[in-house]
Protein backbone atom coordinates (compact mmCIF):
# COMPACT_ATOMS: atom_id res chain seq x y z
CA UNK A 1 0.00 0.00 0.00
CA UNK A 2 1.28 3.44 -0.87
CA UNK A 3 1.98 5.98 1.88
CA UNK A 4 0.06 9.24 2.05
CA UNK A 5 3.12 11.10 0.77
CA UNK A 6 3.42 8.77 -2.25
CA UNK A 7 -0.27 9.13 -3.04
CA UNK A 8 0.03 12.92 -2.83
CA UNK A 9 2.85 12.80 -5.39
CA UNK A 10 0.88 10.57 -7.75
CA UNK A 11 -2.10 12.91 -7.55
CA UNK A 12 0.08 15.89 -8.48
CA UNK A 13 1.59 13.99 -11.42
CA UNK A 14 -1.63 12.58 -12.86
CA UNK A 15 -4.48 14.80 -11.70
CA UNK A 16 -3.62 17.74 -13.93
CA UNK A 17 -3.76 21.42 -13.10
CA UNK A 18 -7.04 22.91 -11.96
CA UNK A 19 -7.09 26.65 -11.36
CA UNK A 20 -10.74 27.47 -11.84
CA UNK A 21 -12.41 29.42 -9.06
CA UNK A 22 -15.55 27.59 -8.13
CA UNK A 23 -17.07 28.92 -4.92
CA UNK A 24 -20.26 29.80 -6.81
CA UNK A 25 -20.16 26.78 -9.12
CA UNK A 26 -23.14 24.43 -9.19
CA UNK A 27 -20.83 21.43 -8.77
CA UNK A 28 -19.46 22.97 -5.60
CA UNK A 29 -22.95 23.51 -4.22
CA UNK A 30 -23.91 19.92 -4.93
CA UNK A 31 -20.69 18.41 -3.57
CA UNK A 32 -21.60 15.46 -1.30
CA UNK A 33 -18.85 16.39 1.17
CA UNK A 34 -20.53 19.66 2.15
CA UNK A 35 -22.23 19.93 5.52
CA UNK A 36 -23.54 22.74 7.65
CA UNK A 37 -20.91 24.58 9.69
CA UNK A 38 -21.87 26.22 12.96
CA UNK A 39 -19.81 29.12 14.27
CA UNK A 40 -19.75 30.66 17.71
CA UNK A 41 -21.30 33.82 16.24
CA UNK A 42 -25.03 34.34 15.87
CA UNK A 43 -24.66 34.55 12.09
CA UNK A 44 -22.95 31.72 10.26
CA UNK A 45 -21.43 34.14 7.76
CA UNK A 46 -18.99 35.57 10.31
CA UNK A 47 -16.56 34.29 12.93
CA UNK A 48 -14.30 35.63 15.69
CA UNK A 49 -10.69 36.33 14.73
CA UNK A 50 -7.78 38.42 15.95
CA UNK A 51 -6.99 40.95 13.21
CA UNK A 52 -4.90 44.02 12.55
CA UNK A 53 -6.07 46.98 10.46
CA UNK A 54 -2.62 48.56 10.27
CA UNK A 55 0.93 47.68 11.20
CA UNK A 56 2.26 48.63 14.61
CA UNK A 57 2.76 47.51 18.19
CA UNK A 58 0.48 45.29 20.27
CA UNK A 59 -2.23 47.93 20.36
CA UNK A 60 -3.16 47.25 16.73
CA UNK A 61 -4.42 43.75 17.63
CA UNK A 62 -8.18 43.57 18.01
CA UNK A 63 -10.72 40.79 18.40
CA UNK A 64 -13.24 41.07 15.58
CA UNK A 65 -16.33 38.91 16.11
CA UNK A 66 -17.62 39.87 12.67
CA UNK A 67 -14.73 38.64 10.55
CA UNK A 68 -16.02 37.23 7.27
CA UNK A 69 -16.19 33.43 7.26
CA UNK A 70 -13.50 31.94 4.98
CA UNK A 71 -14.59 30.31 1.73
CA UNK A 72 -13.03 27.69 -0.53
CA UNK A 73 -11.81 29.48 -3.65
CA UNK A 74 -9.89 26.65 -5.29
CA UNK A 75 -10.73 22.93 -5.60
CA UNK A 76 -7.64 21.82 -3.63
CA UNK A 77 -8.55 23.76 -0.48
CA UNK A 78 -10.13 22.74 2.81
CA UNK A 79 -11.78 24.65 5.64
CA UNK A 80 -10.39 23.77 9.08
CA UNK A 81 -12.04 24.47 12.42
CA UNK A 82 -9.13 25.72 14.51
CA UNK A 83 -8.73 23.96 17.84
CA UNK A 84 -5.33 25.44 18.70
CA UNK A 85 -2.71 27.74 17.20
CA UNK A 86 0.57 29.25 18.37
CA UNK A 87 2.64 32.42 18.19
CA UNK A 88 5.95 32.52 16.32
CA UNK A 89 8.45 35.39 15.98
CA UNK A 90 7.24 35.92 12.41
CA UNK A 91 3.79 36.84 13.76
CA UNK A 92 5.26 39.63 15.87
CA UNK A 93 7.38 40.80 12.95
CA UNK A 94 4.43 40.74 10.56
CA UNK A 95 2.35 42.72 13.03
CA UNK A 96 5.10 45.34 12.89
CA UNK A 97 5.00 45.37 9.07
CA UNK A 98 8.00 43.16 8.33
CA UNK A 99 7.81 41.59 4.88
CA UNK A 100 4.70 43.49 3.82
CA UNK A 101 6.11 44.45 0.40
CA UNK A 102 6.90 40.87 -0.60
CA UNK A 103 3.92 39.21 1.10
CA UNK A 104 1.37 41.60 -0.36
CA UNK A 105 2.76 40.90 -3.82
CA UNK A 106 2.10 37.17 -3.36
CA UNK A 107 -1.31 37.40 -1.69
CA UNK A 108 -4.14 35.74 -3.60
CA UNK A 109 -6.29 38.54 -5.10
CA UNK A 110 -9.38 36.43 -4.38
CA UNK A 111 -8.65 36.62 -0.67
CA UNK A 112 -8.11 40.37 -0.32
CA UNK A 113 -10.24 43.38 -1.12
CA UNK A 114 -10.52 44.43 -4.74
CA UNK A 115 -8.52 47.55 -3.84
CA UNK A 116 -5.53 45.35 -3.06
CA UNK A 117 -5.63 46.23 0.64
CA UNK A 118 -4.53 43.26 2.77
CA UNK A 119 -6.39 44.47 5.87
CA UNK A 120 -8.00 43.27 8.02
CA UNK A 121 -5.14 40.78 8.34
CA UNK A 122 -5.32 37.64 10.49
CA UNK A 123 -1.98 36.55 11.94
CA UNK A 124 -0.96 33.09 13.17
CA UNK A 125 0.69 30.32 11.16
CA UNK A 126 0.18 27.08 13.14
CA UNK A 127 -3.08 25.15 13.25
CA UNK A 128 -4.32 21.93 14.75
CA UNK A 129 -7.98 21.27 14.12
CA UNK A 130 -10.73 19.43 12.27
CA UNK A 131 -11.50 19.47 8.54
CA UNK A 132 -15.00 20.84 7.98
CA UNK A 133 -15.23 21.12 4.19
CA UNK A 134 -13.18 19.87 1.23
CA UNK A 135 -12.77 21.23 -2.29
CA UNK A 136 -13.64 19.00 -5.22
CA UNK A 137 -10.06 17.85 -5.92
CA UNK A 138 -9.09 17.07 -2.31
CA UNK A 139 -8.62 13.29 -2.34
CA UNK A 140 -6.87 12.24 0.85
CA UNK A 141 -8.75 14.21 3.49
CA UNK A 142 -12.40 14.33 4.42
CA UNK A 143 -14.65 16.24 6.84
CA UNK A 144 -13.98 15.09 10.38
CA UNK A 145 -10.25 14.40 9.88
CA UNK A 146 -8.00 15.79 12.60
CA UNK A 147 -5.16 17.63 10.87
CA UNK A 148 -2.27 19.98 11.55
CA UNK A 149 -0.53 22.46 9.28
CA UNK A 150 1.55 25.60 8.98
CA UNK A 151 -0.11 28.23 6.78
CA UNK A 152 2.16 30.36 4.51
CA UNK A 153 2.55 33.99 5.67
CA UNK A 154 0.90 35.43 2.54
CA UNK A 155 -2.40 33.76 3.50
CA UNK A 156 -4.91 34.70 6.18
CA UNK A 157 -3.76 33.14 9.44
CA UNK A 158 -4.94 30.82 12.15
CA UNK A 159 -5.82 33.12 15.06
CA UNK A 160 -9.44 32.61 14.11
CA UNK A 161 -12.24 30.11 14.54
CA UNK A 162 -11.78 28.78 10.99
CA UNK A 163 -9.01 28.90 8.38
CA UNK A 164 -8.61 27.83 4.75
CA UNK A 165 -5.59 25.73 3.76
CA UNK A 166 -4.41 23.89 0.68
CA UNK A 167 -4.66 20.12 0.75
CA UNK A 168 -0.91 20.06 0.05
CA UNK A 169 -0.24 22.05 3.24
CA UNK A 170 -2.01 19.79 5.72
CA UNK A 171 -1.26 16.42 7.25
CA UNK A 172 -3.10 14.09 9.59
CA UNK A 173 -2.36 15.11 13.17
CA UNK A 174 -0.29 12.68 15.27
CA UNK A 175 -2.77 10.66 17.32
CA UNK A 176 -0.52 10.80 20.37
CA UNK A 177 -0.76 14.61 20.63
CA UNK A 178 -3.55 16.85 21.85
CA UNK A 179 -4.48 19.80 19.65
CA UNK A 180 -2.63 22.13 22.02
CA UNK A 181 0.52 20.03 21.76
CA UNK A 182 0.22 19.57 18.00
CA UNK A 183 -0.18 23.30 17.36
CA UNK A 184 3.29 23.95 18.77
CA UNK A 185 5.15 21.98 16.10
CA UNK A 186 4.27 22.61 12.42
CA UNK A 187 5.87 26.01 11.74
CA UNK A 188 9.09 25.44 13.68
CA UNK A 189 9.45 21.84 12.48
CA UNK A 190 8.97 22.81 8.84
CA UNK A 191 11.41 25.72 9.22
CA UNK A 192 14.02 23.36 10.67
CA UNK A 193 13.20 20.90 7.87
CA UNK A 194 13.69 23.60 5.23
CA UNK A 195 17.12 24.44 6.65
CA UNK A 196 18.45 20.95 7.31
CA UNK A 197 16.76 18.90 4.58
CA UNK A 198 15.98 21.29 1.73
CA UNK A 199 19.08 23.50 2.07
CA UNK A 200 21.71 21.13 3.48
CA UNK A 201 20.47 17.84 2.04
CA UNK A 202 20.45 16.00 5.37
CA UNK A 203 18.29 12.92 5.81
CA UNK A 204 18.07 9.74 7.87
CA UNK A 205 20.58 7.99 5.61
CA UNK A 206 23.42 10.53 5.59
CA UNK A 207 23.00 12.09 9.05
CA UNK A 208 24.60 9.40 11.25
CA UNK A 209 28.02 10.58 12.39
CA UNK A 210 27.56 14.16 11.14
CA UNK A 211 28.64 16.84 13.61
CA UNK A 212 26.05 19.64 13.69
CA UNK A 213 26.19 22.92 15.62
CA UNK A 214 22.83 24.58 16.39
CA UNK A 215 23.12 28.25 17.40
CA UNK A 216 20.06 29.63 19.18
CA UNK A 217 19.08 26.12 20.16
CA UNK A 218 16.51 26.83 22.87
CA UNK A 219 13.92 28.57 20.68
CA UNK A 220 11.14 26.84 18.77
CA UNK A 221 13.16 26.11 15.61
CA UNK A 222 16.22 25.12 17.63
CA UNK A 223 14.38 22.58 19.77
CA UNK A 224 12.75 21.10 16.65
CA UNK A 225 16.10 20.94 14.84
CA UNK A 226 17.86 19.16 17.70
CA UNK A 227 15.19 16.48 17.85
CA UNK A 228 15.12 15.97 14.09
CA UNK A 229 18.91 15.66 13.95
CA UNK A 230 19.05 13.23 16.88
CA UNK A 231 16.26 11.13 15.37
CA UNK A 232 18.53 10.72 12.34
CA UNK A 233 21.68 9.93 14.34
CA UNK A 234 23.68 13.16 14.14
CA UNK A 235 26.03 14.42 16.87
CA UNK A 236 24.50 17.72 18.02
CA UNK A 237 26.18 20.60 19.83
CA UNK A 238 23.69 23.20 21.11
CA UNK A 239 24.52 26.84 21.87
CA UNK A 240 22.20 28.45 24.43
CA UNK A 241 22.24 30.16 27.82
CA UNK A 242 22.64 28.42 31.17
CA UNK A 243 18.93 28.30 32.01
CA UNK A 244 18.29 26.11 28.93
CA UNK A 245 21.09 23.59 29.51
CA UNK A 246 18.86 20.93 31.07
CA UNK A 247 16.27 21.31 28.28
CA UNK A 248 18.97 20.79 25.65
CA UNK A 249 20.19 17.60 27.33
CA UNK A 250 16.62 16.33 27.70
CA UNK A 251 16.11 16.80 23.98
CA UNK A 252 19.17 14.67 23.27
CA UNK A 253 21.93 17.22 22.58
CA UNK A 254 25.34 15.57 22.87
CA UNK A 255 27.15 18.74 23.89
CA UNK A 256 25.91 22.10 25.17
CA UNK A 257 27.75 25.42 25.06
CA UNK A 258 26.64 28.21 27.39
CA UNK A 259 27.44 31.36 25.43
CA UNK A 260 27.26 33.41 28.64
CA UNK A 261 29.84 31.29 30.47
CA UNK A 262 32.77 32.74 28.56
CA UNK A 263 34.03 33.78 25.16
CA UNK A 264 32.02 31.72 22.64
CA UNK A 265 34.89 31.61 20.16
CA UNK A 266 37.24 30.18 22.74
CA UNK A 267 34.65 27.62 23.85
CA UNK A 268 34.09 26.41 20.29
CA UNK A 269 37.84 26.15 19.67
CA UNK A 270 37.94 23.27 22.15
CA UNK A 271 35.47 21.26 20.04
CA UNK A 272 36.04 19.34 16.84
CA UNK A 273 35.08 21.10 13.61
CA UNK A 274 31.51 20.70 12.34
CA UNK A 275 29.94 19.32 9.18
CA UNK A 276 26.86 21.57 9.41
CA UNK A 277 26.03 24.76 11.30
CA UNK A 278 22.44 25.98 11.70
CA UNK A 279 22.30 29.64 12.73
CA UNK A 280 19.06 30.94 14.24
CA UNK A 281 20.61 34.19 15.55
CA UNK A 282 22.45 35.95 12.72
CA UNK A 283 24.49 39.13 13.09
CA UNK A 284 28.07 38.74 14.34
CA UNK A 285 27.36 35.10 15.21
CA UNK A 286 27.51 34.21 11.52
CA UNK A 287 31.08 35.45 11.04
CA UNK A 288 32.20 33.76 14.24
CA UNK A 289 30.62 30.39 13.45
CA UNK A 290 31.83 29.98 9.89
CA UNK A 291 35.43 29.40 11.01
CA UNK A 292 34.40 26.22 12.83
CA UNK A 293 33.29 24.27 9.75
CA UNK A 294 35.44 21.53 8.22
CA UNK A 295 37.09 23.08 5.13
CA UNK A 296 37.02 21.25 1.81
CA UNK A 297 34.69 18.56 3.10
CA UNK A 298 31.34 19.67 1.70
CA UNK A 299 30.44 21.32 5.02
CA UNK A 300 27.41 23.62 5.07
CA UNK A 301 26.47 26.79 6.90
CA UNK A 302 22.76 27.64 6.80
CA UNK A 303 21.13 30.67 8.36
CA UNK A 304 17.47 31.52 8.90
CA UNK A 305 18.27 35.20 9.43
CA UNK A 306 18.41 36.79 5.97
CA UNK A 307 17.96 40.34 4.62
CA UNK A 308 15.57 39.24 1.83
CA UNK A 309 12.27 40.64 3.14
CA UNK A 310 13.98 43.55 4.89
CA UNK A 311 15.63 44.66 1.65
CA UNK A 312 12.31 44.48 -0.22
CA UNK A 313 10.54 46.50 2.49
CA UNK A 314 13.26 49.15 2.52
CA UNK A 315 14.18 49.38 -1.16
CA UNK A 316 11.15 48.06 -3.02
CA UNK A 317 10.81 44.71 -4.76
CA UNK A 318 13.15 45.28 -7.74
CA UNK A 319 15.99 47.04 -5.92
CA UNK A 320 15.54 44.86 -2.84
CA UNK A 321 15.87 41.63 -4.81
CA UNK A 322 18.91 42.99 -6.63
CA UNK A 323 20.59 43.92 -3.35
CA UNK A 324 19.71 40.55 -1.87
CA UNK A 325 21.09 38.70 -4.89
CA UNK A 326 24.37 40.60 -4.72
CA UNK A 327 24.71 39.93 -0.98
CA UNK A 328 23.96 36.23 -1.26
CA UNK A 329 26.12 35.75 -4.34
CA UNK A 330 29.16 37.38 -2.77
CA UNK A 331 28.86 35.27 0.38
CA UNK A 332 28.35 32.04 -1.53
CA UNK A 333 31.44 32.64 -3.68
CA UNK A 334 33.57 33.81 -0.74
CA UNK A 335 32.95 30.64 1.25
CA UNK A 336 32.90 28.28 -1.72
CA UNK A 337 36.54 29.27 -2.26
CA UNK A 338 37.18 27.58 1.11
CA UNK A 339 35.16 24.50 0.24
CA UNK A 340 32.18 25.55 2.38
CA UNK A 341 28.57 25.77 1.19
CA UNK A 342 26.87 28.97 2.40
CA UNK A 343 23.06 28.89 2.27
CA UNK A 344 19.93 30.73 3.33
CA UNK A 345 16.80 28.87 4.37
CA UNK A 346 13.15 29.91 4.44
CA UNK A 347 10.05 28.31 5.91
CA UNK A 348 8.20 26.16 3.39
CA UNK A 349 4.64 24.92 3.97
CA UNK A 350 4.53 21.21 3.15
CA UNK A 351 2.01 18.53 4.03
CA UNK A 352 4.30 15.72 2.78
CA UNK A 353 7.09 16.92 5.09
CA UNK A 354 4.62 17.02 7.97
CA UNK A 355 3.72 13.42 7.12
CA UNK A 356 7.32 12.45 7.86
CA UNK A 357 7.48 14.60 10.98
CA UNK A 358 4.24 12.97 12.15
CA UNK A 359 5.88 9.54 11.88
CA UNK A 360 8.79 10.74 14.01
CA UNK A 361 6.39 12.17 16.61
CA UNK A 362 4.45 8.93 16.82
CA UNK A 363 7.73 7.02 17.13
CA UNK A 364 8.64 9.14 20.15
CA UNK A 365 11.53 10.85 18.35
CA UNK A 366 10.07 14.38 18.39
CA UNK A 367 7.99 15.89 21.17
CA UNK A 368 6.41 19.32 21.72
CA UNK A 369 8.28 21.87 23.81
CA UNK A 370 5.68 24.28 25.17
CA UNK A 371 6.51 27.31 27.28
CA UNK A 372 3.00 28.58 28.02
CA UNK A 373 -0.59 28.17 26.83
CA UNK A 374 -2.90 31.19 26.51
CA UNK A 375 -6.64 31.34 25.94
CA UNK A 376 -8.03 32.82 22.72
CA UNK A 377 -9.07 35.95 24.59
CA UNK A 378 -5.48 36.52 25.74
CA UNK A 379 -3.78 36.65 22.32
CA UNK A 380 -2.28 40.14 23.01
CA UNK A 381 -0.65 38.76 26.18
CA UNK A 382 0.82 35.93 24.11
CA UNK A 383 2.31 38.45 21.67
CA UNK A 384 3.71 40.42 24.58
CA UNK A 385 5.38 37.32 25.99
CA UNK A 386 6.87 36.49 22.60
CA UNK A 387 8.32 40.00 22.36
CA UNK A 388 10.03 39.58 25.73
CA UNK A 389 12.19 36.87 24.16
CA UNK A 390 14.19 34.03 25.72
CA UNK A 391 11.19 31.68 25.74
CA UNK A 392 12.05 28.03 26.22
CA UNK A 393 9.71 26.42 23.71
CA UNK A 394 6.49 27.59 22.11
CA UNK A 395 3.70 29.96 23.09
CA UNK A 396 0.41 28.21 22.26
CA UNK A 397 -3.11 29.58 21.85
CA UNK A 398 -6.06 27.40 22.86
CA UNK A 399 -8.74 28.52 20.41
CA UNK A 400 -11.41 25.93 21.23
CA UNK A 401 -12.33 24.68 24.68
CA UNK A 402 -11.91 21.09 23.48
CA UNK A 403 -8.26 21.49 22.45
Amino acid sequence: MFSLTQRRLFSVLFRGSVTKTFKNDHAFKSCPHLRKISTSCKRNTVMPAWVIDKYGNNEVLRLNNNTMFPVINYPNEVIIKVQASSINPIDVNMRNGYGSASLNMTRDPLNIKSSGNEFPLILGRDVSGVVMECGLSVQYFKPGDHVWAAIPPWKQGTLAEFVVASGNEISLKPKCLSDTEAASLPYVSLTAWAALVNSCGLNKDNCPGKRVLVIGASGGVGTAAIQLLKAWGAHVTAVCSEDALSLMMNLGADDVVDYKAGNLKEQLKSRQLFDVILDNIGGPTEKLALQFLKPWSGASFVTLVTPFLYNNDRLGIADGMMRTGITLGSKVMKHLSKGIHYRWAFFTASGPSLDEIKDLVEAGKIRPVINKVFSFSDVPKAFQKMEEGHARGKTVIQVSESS
